[in-house]
């Protein structure tokens, strides 16, 4: 079905470019596909939701007026809500850091002890995320099954720990967006027709040997994707748009089956040799003009 005109009650916010640059790096992140993604955002939409946070690229190139953004990694969500809250300080806090291999050991640790990581502060633990993001290997965000960070130590020539620009347009961006600490379906329990929801999930892997889905202390399994799937087809019948990004592969098309689909292809950073750096396709799924 083709969605009618949106009777709405509240202003529509008309879909903007820009580019806010993202304060991580992030395996995964969207910000070389945002050119493509666009084409099936809708051109105006009530309020912009995106559960699956991560680095926020798509967010941070939308710049929507009203949004509510989210994710379940407690230490991503901590640091967005410093930086909307505390810049300065968190710049601060940065400024501490060392780019050095037994210091970053130091701090990757520092979780090792619950009590102790207990008590440092929210500034703290942002600080803390930023420089592992930025002083780890390849920007990865993995912990083990206790939901300790074990990203080894990555070789730069000059990491860019501090890059103050980044987070005070980061914190203006994030002025009039809502930062949950949610589930996916806890998050767009509340869109209603006219809004727009971006899913950028941890993707199906491709091989046994290919799952990066250790984001959190419990993996985004078969079950959950199957759960996304049917929490799309939900938003379908309220007559919610929705663009959900992952892997090209048959299980994704079979959950998907109805829907739209665009093959797009992204390059990944994740592999320590160059030849495995390679395009490979992504789905865009969305139901634009079902």
């Amino acid at each position: 079905m083709i969605f009618g005109a949106f009777n709405l009650n509240h202003e529509i916010q008309e879909q903007r470019y820009t580019t806010v640059k993202p304060f991580l790096k992030w395996v995964g992140g969207k910000r070389q596909l945002i050119p493509e993604i666009v084409k099936f955002i809708p051109r105006s939409y009530a309020h912009y939701f995106e559960p699956f946070l991560g680095g926020g690229a798509l967010f941070f190139s939308q710049l929507p007026k009203y949004a509510t953004i989210s994710d379940v990694n407690e230490e991503l969500v901590n640091c967005y809500q410093v930086i909307k809250q505390d810049p300065t300080a968190l710049i601060a806090e940065l400024k501490t850091h060392i780019y050095n291999k037994e210091y970053y050991y130091h701090v990757r640790n520092l979780d090792r002890d619950p009590v102790a990581f207990s008590t440092l502060t929210n500034i703290a633990r942002a600080a803390r995320l930023i420089y592992l993001n930025r002083s780890g290997f390849n920007g990865m965000y993995r912990v083990n099954s206790k939901g300790q960070f074990n990203v080894p130590f990555g070789t730069y020539k000059n990491p860019n720990i501090v890059n103050e620009q980044v987070i005070l347009q980061a914190n203006e961006a994030l002025q009039s967006a809502e930062i949950k600490h949610a589930s996916f379906e806890t998050i767009v329990a509340s869109a209603k027709k006219g809004d727009f929801i971006y899913f950028d999930p941890p993707y199906m892997p491709l091989s046994t040997t290919s799952s990066f889905t250790k984001y959190a202390k419990d993996d985004f399994s078969e079950h959950w994707q199957e759960k996304l799937a049917l929490t799309c087809r939900s938003l379908h019948e309220k007559q919610i748009r929705f663009i959900v990004s992952n892997s090209y592969c048959n299980k994704i098309k079979e959950l998907y089956d109805g829907f739209n689909f665009a093959e797009i292809k992204a390059k990944r950073s994740i592999n320590s040799k160059a030849d495995g750096r390679a395009a490979i396709s992504e789905l865009l799924i969305h139901n634009a003009h079902c």
